[in-house]
């Protein structure tokens, strides 16, 4: 099987990309990520999966789209779905490659992770696949997260702290911004005390 794989960061990928290995996948990654933000943090992320995707001998095709006005202009208005409109962005743009392209099937490196919509992701797939006439590949590869994660950093991968998108940066913060807000909200009432 000729398999395009939507692929979010080398670190993701590397417990994918050993599985599919064994059941003798021919795996192409595809980068398609508008929705990482800000520019230093795509541009590290793909850095890295260029190094790793040579390293392990796996063909990379690059679509090299920032998009932050275009993501944000898609999802301001549904802030707390947006995780939909990314996955389908990226999984149709991988799907429409992949049968112009010629491969059996598409399938992503989101599907690893615990924290993503996993029946979401599934479903986006399904209904890509039909829409496009290319097999969706539906593997569920969180059991081996931790494995995938410890591996990268073994073999010293960039590891983001965040999703992808600007929002969920902001996310990953919300203990501090809270914590934060409570200090300066005491620092100003001592202020007033001393006026």
């Amino acid at each position: 099987m000729k398999l395009l794989l939507h692929t979010c960061c080398a670190p993701c990928s590397v417990y994918c990309v050993e599985e599919l290995k064994k059941e003798n996948i021919d795996i192409t990654s595809y980068w398609y990520n508008p929705n990482i933000h800000p520019y230093k943090e795509y541009e590290a992320r793909l850095e890295c999966l260029k190094k790793y995707d040579e390293e392990i001998d796996i063909p990379l095709i690059i679509d090299d789209y920032y998009g932050l006005k275009d993501f944000c202009k898609n999802v301001i208005d549904k802030l707390d779905n947006r995780c939909g409109y990314c996955y389908l962005c990226r999984l149709e743009k991988t799907a429409r490659y992949a049968k112009k392209n010629g491969y059996d099937a598409f399938s992503t490196t989101l599907l690893i992770s615990p924290y993503q919509n996993h029946e979401l992701l599934k479903k986006t797939g399904e209904m890509l696949e039909k829409k496009y006439g290319i097999k969706f590949l539906y593997k569920d590869f969180r059991p081996g997260f931790r494995y995938g994660q410890n591996k990268a950093r073994e073999i010293g991968l960039y590891m983001q702290k965040y999703c992808g998108c600007v929002f969920s940066e902001e996310e990953r913060y919300e203990k501090l911004i809270s914590k934060n807000k409570k200090i300066n909200e005491e620092f100003n009432k001592k202020e007033l005390i001393r006026d």
